[in-house]
């Protein structure tokens, strides 16, 4: 008899019963991944933008002026806007008024080509049903310049008919919601994050103005709002981008042009920093994953740039081109394109895939970057002397890379000698423990699990890559023995499937040196192996802060605010404070920092990259006044200052 079990029947009948049809709203509340992405805090917000891309598009149609976005007490969200109303009236298809079927039923809006919008991000028609499928509740008022129309759902189902509650002069509509606890494993918005998303739109619709208010007092029983405004559109976006960088050309440059249906604006600035900063929208949507629109600027820019200098001779006959990557350098840049029939990839729209885009933003650069470094030459030398710079870089790196570059996974002779290996090579188990100092690695190495933890010590502080070309980490000493155990390249050769091992834990001291390197390898890993944090790679070890012991009885406190519990629960206790991670024994490190079943780890996630990029800029980059105003700003929150 053969010992494969995979293909054994399984005793259930399968006929026309087994067959389900989700009506209505019901497959959005059944799989809710497949419309908003996740259930996750992301696809939280994810609803938020849904509400308010419908008023951006009535801005875009040039009815709407103000957008008002309240995060409520209870977090519930309510979206006000002076827009054309949702339309009340009878809806033909259905029978229903549409603004019912707007909020009830999916692939139903106006933008299918009725002529109610020329443009619009919200195509597929599911974004405001989905918002209601997805709440406890939902509440919506139309003003249309007589009635206050105002209709309830719960959970997708109206609870009431569309009714009339009151006059008005005014116009627009006001979206009230709660997102669905059964749905959502976080409830709580957090202001930055949509912050971040609104400030986004109001540079992108010049004129609009957005207010985005918060109605949950912080610890000092103050309201936060903020009014975002932007007469200037893209080009005080990429200011806004540059504002903790130091702008290598003072004026912005700013191209567009419009072709038959579409049109498409450019503004960039380069910066004396070494990494690129691309922000591309369609329709007003953050087309996270780039597009066509992307790619023809980027194609167009790096034969702009190389065409420009062989004419002047700034690259003599036998140098190579200027790679893409050359060329994007140092550069913030917003590409902006409006579309009328927009193709995304996917309902959560992180990709363009219209292919004329291309076609009109290679030409548009071509035609006008071409002109703009014709008339500046000044500017244009400043932009192609950087380039050149960065591809010098760029050789002197990958002459260095060869020479660090390990083979495969298995020629141990490669590897650093201060790291001691695991002998599982299963990256679903394996772990790295990167550890501050020779004393603590060697309680890492004598505590850990051989079969799957490998430990990598690390002694004095490593290179801030903030300031540094990719040319310099090659040649570092602190960071060459992280990417060789690693095992997966860097920079634009990083491949995430190449690593050796499934979790990359930093394990440092909970003083300020620590949380120093903790910053400093983060940075690192941000700029040259992002992957490894976007698919959740990267930990940071949590040991104990406090030890309580009384007699054999022995308890470990992880959280300063939790040691006065610990103490009522263990009264007369022994005290002691952990300064650092040489002060355990190999068994008490495994104990309470390594061991699988009792360890506490963070992981390290990159809900918003801008955020945490803008922060490293901030705290590691060359200019002092946004650190001074940083330190300003969060001073009176601080802990472990080093005084």
């Amino acid at each position: 008899m053969s010992d494969n079990i995979t293909n054994v029947p399984v005793e259930n009948n399968y006929d026309e019963s087994q067959i389900q049809v989700l009506e209505g709203l019901e497959a959005v509340r059944k799989r809710p991944g497949m419309y908003i992405g996740s259930t996750t805090s992301r696809g939280l917000h994810h609803l938020v933008y849904e509400i308010v891309d419908n008023s951006i598009d009535e801005a875009l149609a040039g009815y709407c002026k103000e957008i008002r976005v309240t995060i409520n007490e209870d977090n519930s969200i309510t979206v006000k806007d002076d827009g054309r109303g949702i339309p009340t009236g009878i809806q033909a298809q259905t029978g229903l008024p549409a603004v019912e079927v707007v909020f009830t039923v999916l692939h139903a809006g106006g933008k299918f080509g009725g002529g109610g919008y020329k443009v619009s991000g919200g195509l597929h028609g599911v974004g405001a049903s989905v918002v209601n499928a997805l709440s406890e509740y939902l509440e919506v008022k139309i003003y249309d310049g007589e009635n206050i129309y105002y209709q309830k759902y719960e959970r997708g189902d109206k609870l009431e008919d569309l009714k009339i509650i009151g006059k008005t002069d005014k116009t627009g509509t006001t979206v009230h919601f709660k997102p669905d606890y059964e749905i959502f494993e976080d409830l709580v918005y957090d202001y930055e994050t949509l912050l971040t998303r609104l400030r986004e739109q109001a540079f992108l619709n010049a004129g609009v103005r957005i207010v985005l208010k918060d109605e949950r007092p912080d610890e000092n029983g103050k309201f936060r709002e903020d009014i975002l405004h932007y007469e200037g559109g893209i080009k005080e976006f990429v200011r806004y981008l540059n504002r903790n960088k130091e702008p290598i050309h003072k004026d912005v440059i700013y191209v567009s042009a419009v072709r038959e249906n579409s049109e498409a604006e450019i503004a960039m600035q380069y910066n004396d920093g070494y990494t690129e900063n691309i922000e591309s929208f369609a329709n007003n949507i953050n087309t996270t994953e780039g597009g066509t629109h992307e790619t023809g600027f980027k194609s167009a820019l790096t034969k702009v740039l190389n065409d420009y200098a062989r004419k002047y001779k700034m690259l003599k006959e036998n140098d190579k081109n200027l790679s893409g990557e050359d060329t994007r350098e140092g550069l913030a840049c917003v590409i902006s394109v409006k579309v009328t029939e927009a193709q995304f990839e996917g309902q959560t729209k992180t990709k363009l895939g219209n292919s004329e885009m291309r076609t009109i933003v290679e030409k548009m650069v071509n035609e006008k970057l071409t002109e703009f470094m014709e008339e500046n030459p000044a500017v244009a030398k400043i932009i192609i002397d950087k380039a050149m710079t960065a591809s010098r870089a760029r050789e002197a790196a990958k002459r260095a890379r060869e020479n660090t570059r390990r083979k495969s996974a298995l020629e141990s002779s490669t590897l650093p000698g201060k790291l001691a290996d695991c002998s599982s090579r299963d990256t679903e188990y394996t772990e790295i423990y990167i550890v501050e100092g020779d004393s603590a690695g060697g309680s890492a190495k004598q505590g850990r699990d051989r079969r799957f933890q490998a430990i990598l010590p690390l002694w004095g502080k490593m290179l801030n890559v903030e300031k540094s070309r990719i040319d310099k980490v090659f040649g570092n000493e602190k960071l060459l023995p992280v990417i060789t155990a690693i095992g997966a390249g860097i920079g634009n050769d990083f491949d995430v499937t190449k690593i050796r091992y499934g979790k990359v834990v930093i394990m440092a001291d909970a003083d300020v040196d620590g949380q120093h390197i903790r910053t400093l390898l983060l940075t690192f890993f941000f700029r040259y192996m992002r992957p490894l944090i976007e698919k959740g790679h990267v930990y940071i070890a949590q040991p104990p802060l406090f030890k309580l012991y009384k007699g054999k009885k022995i308890k470990y406190v992880y959280v300063e605010e939790e040691l006065k519990a610990a103490l009522a629960e263990f009264p007369e206790a022994s005290v002691q404070r952990y300064k650092g991670l040489g002060e355990m024994n190999p068994e008490q490190l495994w104990e309470t920092t390594m061991d699988p079943e009792n360890r506490i780890m963070l992981r390290v996630d990159l809900e918003d990259a801008k955020h945490a990029d803008e922060i490293f800029t901030i705290l590691m980059g060359d200019k002092v006044e946004p650190r001074r105003e940083f330190i300003e700003v969060h001073s009176t929150t601080v802990e472990n200052l080093d005084i």
